[in-house]
């Protein structure tokens, strides 16, 4: 910081600014400005807003937080899009389950209506067979049959809503059961072979049968819409071979008529043959819904023995040829008739147990199913914690090592900039870059260089006086002098062996014609800075310094792999080294190439000396450097005792310490 200063202050004063020792541009050839060099410090990131830079960055805490939010929301959403299509399915489920158990529901009111509706038309049956016999009860007891039909309505758990006729042929709505079972009472107690006629017994009958069939056909629309659909086919087979069997029975009591009376009369035998071909149309759609019905028809078919006969009688009754009546073959009718009806109902229970096993069954799987769906959302609900906890560790581990990652790597940046500023002291910074991303530098040719070569003169003896403590503190103090000096200019310190110390500018990057004004004005500077200095271990002795410089041609480059250092060759090397040791204490000895590239530039007053016998060279033309015009810009704390207090170096301060400890 102290240096940077320096360099601020001397630019003021006309020095090239931002020069310092070791530093080079990266930029053009030739533009004349040196440029701070970019170290492993200088890569950061680009300006953006504080807020900004904390969410983002994961080595803040608002930072971190914004990413374990990120990290727990990842697993979360497919974690919650498992928990709806699970509880979506469950409630399907459910759903499916509800339908089930009111299908099951419905099914038990059809069948307890079905058996109803089966006591009924045997009941008509009866009835229509003890009228048409003139009141014979060679068949049945219609009391025994009247016990039956009242047993059946005493087990139906619903009654439905329907419309019956009364005695007297009124109508009467929405009867209760009690109240039915009255009116049916009234009924049967009307039924007198010579007061009743069969057209009341069958309207009668007829009207309550139908009114039940519509309500159980209104349960199976109803079971239909609740979407399952195979209790639904064989809700509708059972609900047509009911109405199969209705209009069988219809038919059967106007063949029983056909026979007690001799022939079928006007409406009679259009109701016949209606009802006749409606029975026979239900029967097979009822085998069109179950298929396996019809077999099961086709073998009750070749199992009845009389079969052959009713079919025989029904075409007799399509004929309908006027014959004797016979109490007789009207009770022989009237047998085959039922046992082919009994046969048909053997089918009705065999399809409502085939009902009631599918309902059963479906009420199982579905039970099964929530169980399922119940398990499933428990362990989805008992796991998403559970991998949001380890989501949470794991991101907090990750964070946590990230962060001591980011400290490391802060610590590393923070030795890398040591190290690379301890390589651009000892190296000039493009050198030093090149060296680093390629291994190798290759020598290179300066046409236009300054060289500047100084000794401490009386070296040898302050050396042979002082002890070697003393010896390292004196020439720490003046290089750390120098050191200061050169910051200001645009110049390479090349290397200092002993109290000799090598200066030059115009390499590594060529600065035009700057490179002698350069070097003047720094060994005026420095010549200057040693009339304040005074040795450490001697204070009262002065510091006399013997300069020289020259100009002319180099090559540089990196000789050695081990410290490798970057050296200049050539003629104009040995020349300026002749210049120093040729010269005198406190004067600034510089060739003839020198003064003529400084009166070109101007500003700058020499003393010839004459012709000096240089060795390897012989006589040439010098002269001395006496001044610049209008002054040398200095800094106000080479000025002060307080400059020079710490001129040990750092190794010998820690030994030291250590020593007292």
């Amino acid at each position: 910081m102290d240096q940077l200063k320096m360099s601020v202050r001397c630019g003021k004063n006309g020095a090239v600014p931002g020069a310092r020792s070791g530093t080079s541009s990266s930029g053009a050839a030739g533009d004349g400005h040196s440029v701070r060099s970019v170290s492993s410090e200088d890569v950061s990131y680009a300006p953006r807003g504080q807020c900004c830079a904390e969410a983002t960055n994961p080595t803040y805490k608002r930072g971190r937080r914004l990413q374990l939010m990120q990290m727990l929301v990842l697993p979360f959403i497919p974690i919650l899009a498992l928990i709806v299509q699970t509880s979506m399915t469950l409630r399907d489920i459910l759903v499916y389950r509800q339908e089930a158990m009111d299908v099951e529901a419905q099914v038990t009111i059809a069948t307890d209506l079905g058996k109803v509706v089966t006591r009924l038309q045997l009941e008509r049956s009866e009835v229509a067979f003890f009228i048409f016999t003139n009141g014979s009860t060679l068949r049945s007891n219609l009391t025994d049959i009247f016990v039956v039909t009242d047993q059946a309505l005493c087990n139906m758990t619903t009654w439905p809503k329907v419309i019956i006729p009364g005695v007297d042929g009124e109508t009467v709505y929405s009867l209760d059961k009690a109240s039915f079972q009255v009116r049916l009472e009234e009924f049967r107690e009307k039924i007198n072979p010579e007061e009743s006629s069969i057209t009341e017994v069958l309207h009668w009958y007829t009207s309550v049968n139908a009114a039940m069939l519509d309500h159980l056909t209104n349960q199976i629309k109803e079971t239909d819409n609740s979407g399952v659909w195979s209790v639904s086919r064989y809700l509708i087979a059972f609900k047509n071979l009911l109405r199969s069997i209705e209009n069988m029975g219809i038919a059967m009591v106007y063949g029983i008529n056909f026979f007690a009376r001799g022939s079928l009369k006007g409406n009679n035998y259009i109701s016949y043959v209606r009802h006749e071909a409606l029975g026979n149309d239900l029967l097979n759609s009822s085998f069109n819904y179950v298929p396996k019905l019809k077999k099961s028809y086709r073998q009750l078919t070749r199992d009845m023995k009389d079969y052959g006969y009713v079919k025989m009688r029904k075409d007799e009754i399509l004929q309908n040829h006027s014959q004797e009546p016979s109490v007789n073959e009207a009770i022989r009718y009237f047998d085959n008739m039922a046992s082919y009806v009994d046969e048909l109902r053997k089918l009705q229970r065999e399809l409502r147990v085939s009902i009631r096993d599918y309902v059963n069954s479906s009420l199982l799987d579905a039970s099964h199913k929530e169980a399922y769906g119940i398990a499933i959302l428990v362990l989805v609900l008992v796991v998403s914690p559970i991998i949001i906890i380890l989501v949470r560790n794991a991101v907090a581990t990750i964070q946590m090592y990230s962060a001591n990652l980011a400290q490391k790597a802060k610590e590393l940046k923070k030795e890398k900039r040591k190290s690379d500023t301890l390589l651009f002291q000892m190296l000039p910074p493009s050198v030093a870059q090149q060296l680093k991303h390629t291994q190798q530098v290759p020598a290179e040719f300066y046409a236009a260089v300054t060289v500047y070569f100084s000794d401490i003169v009386g070296f040898t003896e302050i050396a042979a006086v002082s002890t070697p403590l003393e010896v390292v503190t004196f020439l720490n103090s003046i290089y750390k002098l120098f050191d200061a000096r050169i910051e200001c200019y645009d110049v390479y310190k090349v290397e200092t062996i002993g109290d000799s110390y090598m200066v030059a500018s115009g390499l590594p990057v060529t600065n035009g014609d700057k490179h002698v004004t350069e070097i003047a004005t720094m060994a005026l500077d420095l010549l200057a800075a040693c009339t304040v200095f005074r040795l450490p271990h001697r204070p009262d002795e002065q510091l006399e310094i013997r300069s020289g410089m020259h100009t002319g041609p180099v090559v540089a480059g990196i000789v050695g792999s081990k410290m490798p250092r970057y050296c200049l060759f050539g003629d104009t090397v040995n020349t300026a080294s002749r210049m120093e040791s040729t010269g005198e204490a406190l004067r600034i000895h510089i060739s003839l190439e020198v003064k003529r590239a400084l009166d070109v530039v101007g500003g700058f007053r020499t003393e010839h000396r004459g012709l000096v016998d240089v060795k390897g060279k012989g006589l040439m033309e010098t002269y001395w450097l006496t001044c610049k015009d209008g002054g040398i810009a200095r800094a106000a704390e080479l000025d002060t005792p307080s400059f020079f207090d710490d001129v040990q170096p750092v190794f010998i301060r820690r030994l030291r310490d250590d020593y007292y400890m």
